[in-house]
């Protein structure tokens, strides 16, 4: 309802969705594209192979974790010679290296980053678990598939691993996949996102759980404002599956969950190759991880690169990670990491892509302007930040109203001073200032006049 009104509190909002949107005009929501960079890793030991899949990403402490599959195909016997669970580390999230682990033995040397050979090695996919009441055995836990469903790990370092129970926890759905768990903050439990089949065509269902063992009965997502062509199945001849989901709570805006699915679609094929279809990488958010909004249009493309027009290839791994900007004096950016060479050679490798902090949405708007009224919304705070973007020319303005649309007297158009250049954090100043304590609590809206600039995120500090 566009008189209901939003507490938004001191928490970050981007603009990723129509959630806080009454009214749009002249401007559009536009989705941004990643930037590829260097290959982050190459899988090329013995234990690794032109399969190596499934990755998983995030920060832990001082460092950055990385999880993957390593598995060979081999085109000669046409099946995969093994598949384990690798480990990688990296400082920056950058550079990344392999540390020499001693854990698991591989063609008779256990000197390899191998951490576990077992149940689960086809799709291990760990997580750093933040629920505050974790026993510390189990700070790191993970799901896999193994006979009957999906099976529980633990670990006190992220490192040794066990199992947490014999039998499955999860046993509705499809397992060949990368089958994701993580604490929820929000909402205090556990959520699971796995493959599921709908009518012969791979999709994505979730379940939730207090404990990591006991879980409700899994049901499917859904996408209410979906294009056509962005449905699972378009039409009878051609089908468009979501292989992956890659679903994580953004780790600015945890409320926000955003996905990263891999979309498959089998009736093509661009190169010769033994299994036909290409892939992408497609974005969406929830904020009940049950209803997404996803974009039809690809985040990541194949591009121009041969190898990731192969089969199965541009999975996007599970995690966002911040990194620093090679370019000196510019703020920190996010990190993505994208598969190419899958199925291909000896070895496949990981591309990190970058985009801006809050960079996915954007409300832009043309030179000639545009504009964005919000709906009704309380907050906390005393200034009002936002991330944005503008051209040369180009500029944003803000206005306040109260809930009817009258304007509050000192934080009209007029008063508020132009806003250009390009920043994660800018705080909006009017003539009185940008000291906004009278008005918290209080119900209003926010009006945006933009030219020729982009607007990512707002909160209230």
């Amino acid at each position: 309802m566009a008189n209901e009104v939003i507490d938004i509190g001191s928490r970050l909002e981007l603009f990723v969705d129509d959630y806080l949107i009454d009214k749009i005009t002249g401007a559009e929501l536009r989705l941004h594209k990643p930037t590829p960079r260097e290959v982050a890793i190459v899988h090329d030991k013995p234990w690794e192979g032109n399969v190596c899949f499934y990755h998983t990403v995030f920060r832990d402490g001082d460092h950055f974790k990385m999880y993957h599959r390593g598995a060979h195909y081999d085109e000669r016997i046409e099946k995969i010679t093994h598949q384990v669970v690798c480990y990688a580390e990296s400082k920056d999230g950058i550079h990344w290296y392999k540390p020499e682990l001693g854990i698991i033995e591989f063609n008779g040397s256990k000197k390899n980053n191998i951490i576990w050979d077992g149940i689960g090695s086809h799709n291990f996919a760990p997580f750093k678990d933040s629920n505050p009441n974790c026993e510390s055995d189990e700070r790191y836990k993970a799901l896999a598939s193994g006979e009957g469903g999906l099976y529980p790990f633990k670990s006190s370092d992220g490192v040794h691993w066990s199992l947490m129970s014999d039998k499955p926890v999860i046993t509705r759905g499809a397992f060949d996949s990368q089958n994701l768990a993580f604490w929820d903050t929000t909402r205090n439990r556990y959520v699971d996102f796995h493959r599921g089949f709908m009518e012969g065509v791979r999709a994505i269902m979730t379940c939730t759980s207090t404990d990591f063992i006991n879980w409700t009965d899994p049901v499917w997502l859904e996408y209410p404002s979906a294009p056509l062509e962005a449905v699972h199945k378009v039409t009878a001849e051609r089908s468009e599956h979501l292989y992956t989901n890659q679903i994580t709570p953004y780790y600015r805006a945890p409320h926000i969950f955003m996905g990263f699915p891999k979309r498959f679609v089998p009736t093509r094929t661009a190169v010769k190759h033994h299994s036909p279809g290409v892939s992408d990488a497609v974005f969406m958010t929830s904020r009940d991880g049950l209803r997404f909004k996803r974009w039809g249009e690809a985040i990541i493309r194949p591009g121009l690169q041969k190898e990731r027009w192969g089969n199965r290839n541009n999975m996007i791994a599970w995690g966002i990670l911040e990194t620093e900007s090679d370019i000196p004096d510019t703020p920190n950016e996010l990190s993505l990491y994208s598969m190419e060479g899958y199925y291909q050679g000896e070895s496949c490798q990981m591309r990190r892509f970058i985009l801006r902090i809050d960079g996915f949405v954007s409300v832009q708007a043309p030179l000639s302007g545009g504009e964005l009224v919000t709906k009704p919304i309380v907050f906390e705070g005393k200034k009002l930040v936002i991330n944005f973007s503008t051209s040369a020319a180009g500029s944003i303005r803000v206005e306040i109203q109260d809930v009817a649309g009258k304007l509050v007297d000192g934080f009209t158009l007029s008063d508020c001073a132009e806003i250009f250049g390009d920043a994660i954090e800018r705080v909006v100043t009017w003539k009185a200032g940008s000291d906004l304590s009278k008005l918290t609590g209080k119900p209003i809206r926010l009006r945006f006049v933009i030219k020729d600039s982009d607007l990512y995120s707002m909160q209230f500090h």
